[in-house]
């Protein structure tokens, strides 16, 4: 006769050890994920670089990130095609259907924000980081005074709106070789600034642009210097591009933008193929430090500059 006591005990003893084995491989995987793929994330966007400015403009230092890194020169932007609602969703994951900062020089959202932090804004990148590393240094450096209305100033080691491009460049550069902090923001006004002045697809806009492109390689060899770009991934990216002396239609010229990124564990990959929305940028930054991101945003990590395997 068989014995139904000792079959029922031999196949709960063998979901136990399935159950085990499952736990024990949750919990690997769960500790893998808390690992960032890199201590240092920074983020240098450059206000008004529409990504046509690459067939003309001489950018040596963010051309040695695209031939190391990877990157695309069809990136879009949300619409309007403007200052503050982009970089809002650049940071914030979502566009400005959720965040509601809808205007080029948005203070406070003109639309409810679909939710609020607890620093009384839509959620940003920075939060997402005080939230689920309460202890990692953030800074942010801006050339545009309108960048300080889109961030909770509250949760970051830096908050410097610098008068030249150049200060604010250097300003985050002291702050990354002093502080090691997990996320700093650069901002930079050129060529934006001579887009509106002269005009985009000018002389001068090309020379605007190789003035950041400059900064990008003061960046970069400071990095280096201080054995840090071993550590370190760079995005660079706009918030979008211009035609004439303006910007906010639905051209390409003014909706495409560069989005490149290069450092430790970027895969020299070349073009990346696949779709990105600026508000990617919060998103992939969130997975590059393993970070969850809230249920309100909407961007999604750009995964294929990472080998997964």
């Amino acid at each position: 006769m068989i014995n139904r006591s000792r079959i029922v005990l031999a196949i709960l003893g063998g979901v136990s050890i399935l159950l085990n084995l499952s736990c024990a491989n949750t919990e690997k995987l769960i500790g893998n994920k808390k690992e960032p793929l890199a201590k240092h994330i920074i983020l240098v966007g450059a206000d008004g670089l529409g990504a046509y400015a690459f067939d003309k403009a001489e950018m040596p230092n963010i051309r040695k990130m695209m031939e190391g890194g990877a990157y695309s020169l069809s990136a879009r932007a949300v619409l309007p095609s403007s200052s503050a609602v982009n970089w809002a969703s650049m940071i914030m994951g979502s566009g400005p259907e959720l965040h509601g900062f809808t205007e080029w020089g948005s203070k406070t959202p003109e639309l409810p924000s679909a939710v609020l932090g607890e620093s009384g804004l839509y959620p940003t990148i920075f939060s997402v980081i005080d939230q689920q590393m309460p202890e990692a240094k953030m800074g942010v450096s801006y050339s545009w005074s309108g960048i300080g209305y889109l961030f909770e100033k509250d949760l970051v080691d830096l908050n410097s709106n610098g008068e030249t491009e150049e200060e604010t460049m250097q300003m985050g550069i002291d702050f990354i070789i002093k502080e090691k902090p997990a996320f700093t923001f650069i901002h930079l006004d050129e060529p934006d600034h001579t887009g509106h002045a002269i005009g985009h697809d000018t002389p001068q806009y090309y020379s605007a642009v190789a003035r950041v492109d400059k900064l990008v390689g003061n960046l970069i060899e400071a990095l280096e210097k201080e054995h840090l770009m071993q550590e370190s991934i760079i995005i660079f990216t706009a918030d979008h591009g211009g035609i004439n002396t303006g910007h906010g239609g639905k051209t390409l010229a003014e909706t495409q933008i560069p989005w490149i990124v290069y450092g430790k564990g970027i895969l020299n990959k070349g073009e990346l193929k696949n779709t990105i929305v600026t508000y990617d940028t919060a998103a992939t930054i969130a997975y590059l430090l393993s970070l969850k991101v809230p249920e309100s945003w909407r961007g999604k990590p750009v995964t294929e500059i990472l080998n997964l395997n």
